[in-house]
């Protein structure tokens, strides 16, 4: 497994020499010596066969891909003494003093260090003559996208009408920064990165006709490192060359280019999944101590561990080009999940934005490792821990959001129930006596607690108030009132509905494990009793007193009979209709229809 990009220029003398050498010698110089771009070549050649070459060119794509090499072919071609023709014959005069650059009516102008407006002038006013030695002046401008505003308005009008002797020819690697109006006076051709196959078949020909004995891993590893750019691919092959001698193998490709090797990737990945951050110190030392670059491992981890996620998402489809060991990958991959592997990958990536400005990017490269190290103990111990019980597997998630929505649906047919008046006793009441005196005998009772009740009303909460008076003037009662506005102010930030609702009590009494709540209106105690309203307060309880606490609701006016009475004679309460009525007043009928229609959620509305 060998993912570093590479780390191009670190040999000096003799092999840049060389490199630039062999770089010349297997230059393309016809059309079918281009590699890659056959669609682009099968273009402009019809046009040659057809006569039909336009005044200007935008060559555009990654380097290295053959823009350059390609303009100065077309330059030959339409300048050939043969033609024009669709292959120049590279014999005749003029197609040997374009390739060798003695011809003066082809021009190569570097626009990076030719910028400004007076070389754009200069080429203005030099297209209006006549060439002298070929039959077009064809001017190649390289990155042109580093001209400057001025330059381009300058070179605008001599695009749009040159002389029928003269051809542009635009080289850029970043087409969306020049102008539109230069782009729409151009024929445009992209250029595509070149394939590893069709690299590893142009290194593997040089190779052979340079008399170089090469493995073929060694060469797909070069091809690799050149990211579709076949200028990169020989400057490598050339510098590895240099290094082995007459053989070239994987390992000397490692250690010119400053690679990392399968076992590296493999003992980080091992430090990362066995959670071991002890070992991935002294494996990063050794990195740097090896002359590997953090920003480089960096990068290349990530493709580690995006070819993982490939092997365990897509195992069929996944590319294993980049693979060495593949029993070894193939048994990381299934030790890791996929969700920690999209972790890993998305830390590593925002790491490694950050490292491009990091005074220390070594450190930041541990800090990540370890980061990734760590992350997501919590989920994975409680998972261990159930485990290790020897309890039920987690139902599976898809049960679990099945189960939910059951729940869901069953809650709202009961609260549907309940508005329209559907009460269980008001159905079994002989006689219709039970709703006698009441709108169609419905009643209002808290969610989840009603129920029939034999011979009479229907009861809608039991509590015992004898704990609670016993516990009205306790230390336990004062703190949960002076900690209520903490209490609410909570629940608002879980759920302002929730809020509006509890907000109309207040607590009376507190004991060991729960707290009373008094409410003034009946509404509100019912629809803070709900089953997720009352989850959302106790949660907010126990976060508040530090430990589990429950909520009990009561009526003001029943707590305050009852605390008359005095706790050793009070009675538990049972809150019937009748009861419910003579504590608190009937509502309105309007306010029950419009629950009937609304529901009751509070809708707050702010005005801007």
């Amino acid at each position: 497994m060998l993912y570093n990009r590479g780390e191009f220029g670190k040999l000096k003398g003799t092999v840049r020499v060389t490199h630039i050498a062999l770089y010349r010698a297997w230059r393309p110089q016809t059309f079918r010596d281009m590699v890659g771009q056959q669609h682009i070549i099968q273009t402009l050649q019809n046009a040659l066969r057809e006569n039909r070459v336009s005044h200007a060119y935008l060559f555009n794509g990654p380097r290295g891909t053959g823009k350059t090499t390609t303009a100065k072919v077309m330059a030959k071609a339409v300048n050939c003494e043969r033609g024009p023709a669709i292959e120049p014959c590279n014999e005749c005069d003029a197609c040997r003093g374009i390739t060798a650059g003695h011809i003066m009516d082809v021009v190569e102008i570097d626009a990076a260090s030719n910028r400004g407006i007076d070389e754009i002038r200069d080429i203005r006013d030099k297209v209006r003559y006549a060439p002298s030695e070929v039959r077009y002046k064809v001017y190649i401008i390289d990155e042109v996208h580093m001209l400057t505003a001025e330059a381009f308005n300058a070179l605008l009008k001599t695009l749009e009408e040159p002389p029928g002797h003269v051809i542009f020819i635009l080289a850029t690697t970043e087409p969306h920064k020049l102008p539109a109006t230069i782009i729409s006076r151009c024929q445009r051709f992209d250029f595509r990165q070149v394939s590893l196959e069709e690299q590893s078949e142009r290194l593997s020909e040089i190779c052979r006709e340079e008399g170089i004995e090469a493995d073929e891993d060694a060469i797909s590893y070069i091809a690799r490192l050149s990211e579709g750019g076949m200028r990169d691919a020989i400057s490598l092959l050339e510098q590895v060359a240099a290094f082995g001698g007459s053989r070239i193998t994987l390992e000397a490709a490692v250690d010119v280019t400053g690679g990392m090797a399968a076992e590296q990737f493999y003992q980080l990945a091992e430090a990362v999944r066995d959670r071991n951050a002890a070992a991935i110190l002294p494996l990063v030392e050794s990195l740097t101590q090896a002359g590997k670059s953090a920003d480089k491992c960096m990068e290349n981890l990530i493709y580690y561990f995006r070819d993982l996620l490939v092997l365990k998402l897509a195992p069929q489809g996944a590319a294993t080009e980049r693979v060495v060991d593949a029993e070894q990958f193939r048994s990381m991959a299934e030790s890791l999940s996929a969700e920690r592997l999209f972790q890993m990958i998305d830390t590593l990536n925002r790491y490694q934005s950050e490292m491009k400005h990091a005074s220390q990017p070594q450190t930041l490269f541990e800090v990540a490792l370890m980061k990734i190290c760590t992350s997501g103990d919590g989920a994975s111990s409680a998972g261990r821990a159930a485990s290790a019980e020897g309890g039920a597997p987690a139902a599976d998630s898809a049960e679990l959001h099945r189960l939910r929505q059951q729940v869901e649906l069953l809650e709202r047919k009961l609260e549907q129930l309940l508005k329209n008046g559907a009460a269980a006793g008001g159905a079994s009441a002989p006689g219709g006596d039970a709703g006698q005196g009441r709108s169609g005998g419905a009643v209002r009772q808290p969610f989840g607690r009603g129920g029939g009740a034999a011979g009479g009303g229907i009861r809608t909460a039991t509590v015992k108030l004898d704990p609670y008076i016993a516990a009205a003037g306790n230390t336990a009662t004062g703190q949960a009132r002076m900690k209520w506005n903490e209490v609410l102010q909570r629940v608002k930030e879980a759920k302002i509905t929730v809020h509006a609702w509890l907000v109309d009590g207040e607590p009376v009494s507190m004991t060991e494990d729960s707290v009373l709540v008094g409410f003034k209106n009946t509404m509100h105690r019912e629809t803070t009793e709900k089953p997720a309203h009352r989850e959302i307060i106790e949660r907010v309880l126990q976060d508040t007193f530090g430990k589990p606490v429950r909520l009990a609701t009561v009526m003001l006016k029943e707590w305050q009979a009852a605390a008359e009475r005095g706790g050793g004679s009070s009675p538990d309460i049972e809150l019937t209709p009748d009861a419910i009525d003579a504590g608190e007043p009937s509502q309105p009928k309007w306010v029950e229809e419009a629950v009937k229609l609304f529901g009751e959620d509070l809708v707050v509305v702010k005005e801007d």
